[in-house]
């Protein structure tokens, strides 16, 4: 939606600027009046370094989180109007919501709104209301995370778990909420938005959301013709369309199938996002190779994002691997760990189209890991099973895993290893290769040297019936291999005289 309001602007003249930051506001007097009033603002590109003055006849702060920054830029005792609110969000598997329905409900355990909602063919859940301070890096806490875990199962059937290992992604984002500086009642905060012009002529409208950004930008706009008198029409913003609006249909998908062989799922996807722009993306997207779909090859085989997103994500300003698994697709918000995945592909595609060295490329690797691991949930995910996780198991249960363990440990080492896994394989007539095998045995292997031990398989294996882990690929590797090797022992013939 920011990047579609963006590129809509710039259609209507606007100058856009990607990874700018505002490091002082620039003022001059009036020479007639003797007032000083805001002109401009030094900038500052944060890819390059490079810093530039932009000269303006009307300056309007629109920052979020950050109103009261620049408003301490024009006036340093300026009050402070914007009180920061964070807001967790986690995603969870598709199946724990109906596909067309949603729940919101205001009155939870302890008075915050949460609500559980399908998107993307996921369940997003939230949300958390918290102060906090601001920042470029909000990281989602484990205690916010199993709040909305904890309000959740208020709601769903007793048959199903809701499981800790089932969170996808987790987020936090902050919430502008404000007080309006003329109002009498200094401490209401808000979710309206707020137009405040201070004695230089800054103009910030703070507060507000999504759905009245519209309203926002009016009041906003007429605020600004108005104090500056500046030349301006009438508002054209009701009915405009956003780019890609404007001949976009609930069928146009059809046509992405029918023109360009593109899955149906990877067609419907397009259309939704880029609506009648979807044609250009499609028109960049790589053949397959197979009988069908003609072209589109996908990231990541589970999601219907496809490599030409990326050569078009740059044309729409894309800088950073970041920006495209976050705000060109949504991977990153929809399962960190396929967000991992399609990485190397991702700087791959913008290295080639971007000319990065090897170093950038390997530089924008470590950045997106991070932005994963801390700011989408990774961290508190892989930390559900940890070499200090406790093992909690029946005596029964423990006999039954050590029993599983020991099929793959046939020379009793107390570790299995590549080997002994592969071995196992083959005698059930498996192929896999040994770089998928490495990455399976080192999601277990928590001490790092090679090898899982009896204890982290055994530790692997409490936190799978806490809820805490899912999906593991190893336990369901070794459990389907036990019983297809059960399955393989000779059925005894004694007692029908040795054959039938």
């Amino acid at each position: 939606m920011n990047l579609a309001i963006a590129l809509t602007a710039a259609r209507y003249g606007a100058a856009t600027a990607n990874y700018m930051e505002v490091v002082s506001l620039l003022k001059k007097t009036d020479p007639q009046t003797g007032k000083v009033h805001v002109s401009g603002a030094r900038c500052k590109d944060v890819l390059t370094g490079q810093e530039f003055d932009v000269r303006a006849k009307c300056v309007i702060n629109a920052t979020g989180p950050f109103t009261d920054s620049v408003r301490k830029m024009d006036d340093k005792d300026a009050a402070a109007i914007c009180q920061p609110s964070a807001g967790v969000h986690i995603v969870m598997p598709g199946y724990y919501s109906p596909e067309s329905m949603g729940l919101l409900d205001p009155a939870t355990s302890d008075g915050r709104v949460i609500f559980f909602l399908p998107w993307q063919k996921m369940t997003i859940a939230g949300t958390t209301d918290t102060p906090t301070d601001v920042t470029h890096h909000p990281i989602p806490s484990e205690e916010d995370i199993n709040f909305i875990l904890n309000e959740v199962r208020n709601y769903l059937s007793c048959d199903v778990e809701v499981r800790r290992g089932d969170v996808l992604a987790a987020w936090s984002g902050i919430r502008p909420l404000v007080t309006d500086p003329k109002s009498a009642d200094t401490q209401s905060i808000s979710r309206n938005h707020v137009v405040d012009i201070s004695e230089s002529g800054l103009i910030t409208i703070a507060g507000g959301k999504w759905t009245t950004y519209r309203s926002m930008a009016e009041d906003t706009i007429n605020a600004a013709v108005k104090t500056h008198n500046l030349k301006a029409g009438p508002s054209r913003t009701v009915g405009l369309f956003l780019q890609g609006g404007k001949d976009w249909s609930p069928t146009l998908y059809i046509r992405l199938v029918q023109d360009y062989g593109l899955e149906s799922e990877v067609a419907q996807h397009l259309a939704a996002t880029y609506g009648d722009k979807a044609f250009e993306v499609a028109k960049m997207a790589s053949v397959t190779g197979k009988r069908w779909p003609i072209v589109g090859v996908r990231l990541v085989s589970e999601f219907p994002y496809i490599e030409a997103e990326v050569k078009y994500g740059i044309k729409e300003y894309a800088c950073t691997a970041v920006d495209m698994i976050s705000r060109r697709t949504r991977l990153a918000f929809l399962n960190v760990q396929a967000a991992e995945e399609a990485l190397p592909r991702i700087v791959e595609l913008m290295g080639r189209e971007l000319n990065w060295d090897d170093y950038k490329k390997q530089e924008q690797l470590e950045t997106a890991r991070k932005f994963l691991y801390y700011e989408m949930g990774y961290k508190s995910r892989s930390e559900q099973l940890t070499d200090r996780s406790e093992i909690s198991l029946l005596p029964s249960d423990i006999d039954r895993y050590k029993k599983r363990f020991h099929k793959f440990d046939a020379d009793q080492k107390g570790f299995i290893t590549i080997v002994d896994v592969q071995r196992v394989l083959e005698s059930i007539n498996v192929q896999m290769d040994e770089n998928t095998l490495h990455e399976i045995l080192n999601e277990v292997d928590l001490n790092k040297n090679g090898q899982v031990e009896l204890n982290e398989f055994l530790q692997l294996m409490s936190a799978i019936q806490k809820g805490r882990v899912s999906g593991s690929r190893l336990a369901i590797l070794m459990k389907t291999a036990e019983e297809n090797l059960d399955r393989r022992v000779p059925i005894p013939v004694d007692r029908s005289c040795g054959g039938l």
